[in-house]
């Protein structure tokens, strides 16, 4: 009889932020866990999903994505994220920026291959490294700073490290990179010939004046960088899959190889929708940043108001909380604590940390109404009193 499972899953198990969502729906509670923006996308969005519709736009694209969408990206990264890229070469739009970094592993790298991952990180991007094959080699950044420091990316680099991995602004702590931050990474990538991968799907949540900065548009690493990057959350359509990888030609040819075989295209009217609403005036990505700030501060004034000391966020829709004071035993006893106490799902810290760090924070998604995170605040209030 066949086994069950393969061996290559495991030591995999179901991401704690899918958990935490189920457990949440069972007491209808108010879901701060998973990414889920419950903000309506765009006009431009909306509307030209249905005109492609309406269009029969059905049918198979090429597998790096429509050529008017490549060419919307391409004007958009010359405009927002100063890089050039030409759109027939070096552009391919994916099954979400989920499916461009699987991609990304599986052309560019080799099992048992090293990546760097500073942490905190993304629960997604671990278990893709694990399921890739390749070992995932973990750089903890201080708290609570989150400072990227050039000696502690050195010392983690062994004999099989091949590539690090960059999430700017980051998933889940909100920060952002500077210059100097890149220009470190820079340094090491040069002199360790590493690959470079970029996830920068919340680029266009930053606050405070912060500018989001491109790793790929710094020095020489636009010439060994793969920037990943999407739609899901600036157009609040987490459901459309439609994310995008930029790289070197070589490079681009690979992973174009890889996502043709996995993914075949990504969804037809939704390239169409996208490749008019990028160029749209009224898209909405101008006032972003802004959009999300008072939520940030809504919920980060909550949580220091309930007992838990934020992590102010630079960027993203992401906080982490400290709730060591509490006295749980571990993150993710606190995080059902909190949702039977006060009907708010956290995700556990240890979701994003392999060390025990993570034990004394709860992540927050504030991609919410008003009215939503009014309630959460006010429930979470409960936390402290209980």
């Amino acid at each position: 009889m066949p086994k069950p499972a393969a061996t290559r899953i495991a030591n995999l198990q179901q991401s704690p932020i899918r958990a935490m969502t189920q457990a949440c729906e069972r007491v209808n509670g108010i879901n701060l866990g998973q990414g889920l923006g419950d903000l309506p996308p765009p006009a431009p969005v909306r509307e030209g999903a249905i005109r492609a519709i309406e269009q029969n736009i059905s049918t198979y694209t090429p597998s790096q994505g429509l050529p008017e969408l490549r060419r919307a990206i391409a004007r958009k990264l010359s405009r927002d994220n100063q890089i050039e890229a030409d759109p027939d070469t070096r552009i391919v739009v994916t099954n979400g920026a989920t499916g461009a970094f699987a991609s990304t592993l599986l052309a560019l790298l080799n099992p048992g291959d090293g990546v760097l991952l500073p942490e905190p990180y993304y629960g997604y991007h671990l278990n893709t490294i694990l399921l890739s094959g390749n070992e995932p080699q973990f750089v903890p950044l201080p708290l609570p700073s989150l400072e990227l420091r050039e000696q502690d990316l050195v010392a983690a680099i062994k004999p099989n490290t091949r590539a690090i991995v960059l999430c700017t602004p980051g998933n889940p702590s909100g920060k952002m990179l500077t210059r100097a931050d890149i220009e470190c990474v820079e340094r090491v990538a040069n002199a360790h010939d590493l690959l470079v991968i970029t996830d920068e799907i919340y680029e266009y949540l930053t606050y405070d004046g912060n500018a989001h900065i491109s790793p790929a548009s710094i020095g020489s690493l636009g010439e060994r960088t793969v920037t990943i990057s999407g739609f899901s959350k600036s157009f609040s359509i987490t459901g459309w899959r439609l994310g995008f990888a930029v790289a070197p030609e070589a490079m681009a040819r690979s992973i174009n190889l890889v996502n043709d075989l996995y993914y075949v295209c990504a969804p037809a009217p939704l390239q169409q929708a996208m490749a008019s609403a990028l160029d749209a005036p009224d898209n909405g990505l101008a006032g972003l940043g802004k959009e999300y700030q008072w939520r940030r501060d809504l919920i980060c004034d909550g949580l220091e108001s309930a007992g838990m000391t934020p992590l102010v966020p630079q960027g993203a829709y992401y906080v982490l909380a400290d709730v060591s004071g509490f006295g749980y035993a571990n993150a993710t006893e606190a995080a059902y604590a909190l949702l039977e106490k006060t009907g708010v799902a956290a995700i556990p810290g240890s979701a994003f940390f392999s060390s025990d760090d993570g034990e004394r924070y709860l992540r927050f998604c504030y991609a919410k109404d008003r009215a939503t995170l009014d309630k959460a605040v006010s429930q979470l209030q409960g936390f402290r009193r209980g």
